[in-house]
Order: C-alpha cells, then sequence, then structure tokens
C-alpha cells in the first residue's frame, strides 16, 4: 500500500488533499477501502451541508458493513463526487484518485492530520 506523500491523513483513514483556492478534497485511503471490502453505497454530505473535523457526515455500505464517514476538515461542502454515489466500487478501485468523496471549502486548517509515512505507521503497513 502506498499513501501518496502530497495528502493529509486522519487517525479515521480519510485523506484531505492540499487546499486550492480554500478547497480541499477528501477521501477515504486504500487501506480503509480494503478494510471494507467492495463498497456498494456512498451517503455523501450535499453541497452546502457543513462538515466538522471529527465528526460523522455520511456513511459508507460495503458487502461487509456500514462505516460511518468522518470528516478530517472543517468547512462547507461544496461538491459531492457524483460518479461514486453511482458507481460506489470507484471507492475500492480508485481511493486516491476518481474515488474521492466530497471537496469542502475549509473554514479553518486541521491541526491534528499525519504525513503519509505516520499515517502509515499508525495505519500498521
Amino acid at each position: 500500500m502506498s499513501n501518496p506523500q502530497q495528502l493529509r491523513y486522519s487517525k479515521e483513514h480519510e485523506w484531505l488533499s492540499a487546499t486550492e483556492d480554500g478547497v480541499a478534497t477528501v477521501g477515504i485511503t486504500e487501506y480503509a477501502a480494503n478494510a471494507l471490502g467492495d463498497v456498494v453505497y456512498a451517503d455523501l454530505p450535499a453541497a452546502g451541508t457543513t462538515v466538522t473535523a471529527g465528526e460523522t457526515c455520511g456513511e459508507l455500505e460495503s458487502t461487509k458493513s456500514v462505516s460511518d464517514l468522518y470528516s478530517p476538515i472543517t468547512g462547507e461542502v461544496v461538491e459531492a463526487n457524483q460518479d461514486v454515489v453511482d458507481d460506489p466500487s470507484l471507492v475500492n478501485s480508485a481511493p486516491f484518485t476518481g474515488g474521492w468523496l466530497f471537496k469542502v471549502r475549509v473554514a479553518e486548517e486541521p491541526g491534528d492530520l499525519l504525513s503519509a509515512d505516520e499515517y502509515t505507521a499508525f495505519a500498521g503497513s
């Protein structure tokens, strides 16, 4: 498993891109996607919804279980990935690219996110 160096990671296994024009992209890690198994349904926060770092904002359902989705950042959702809603398997096949989940206009920068190396050590891989 290779975690992209340019991303930051939460202990709940979400990743966050660097903020571009005040907006950051959120997804789940390959580790989380593998642990979930085949994702068959994604309930993502809608545009206009406010999300808070560390709090639930949706859920992913797999053939194994239903898992809460936590926001790694506080802000307003500006876009949910409709491709993932239409084809949830993108979370498994492309967790760091086409399987991103939502974009957030950042209200405050998070302080407790991990680097790729720290997350890799945390996830035990």
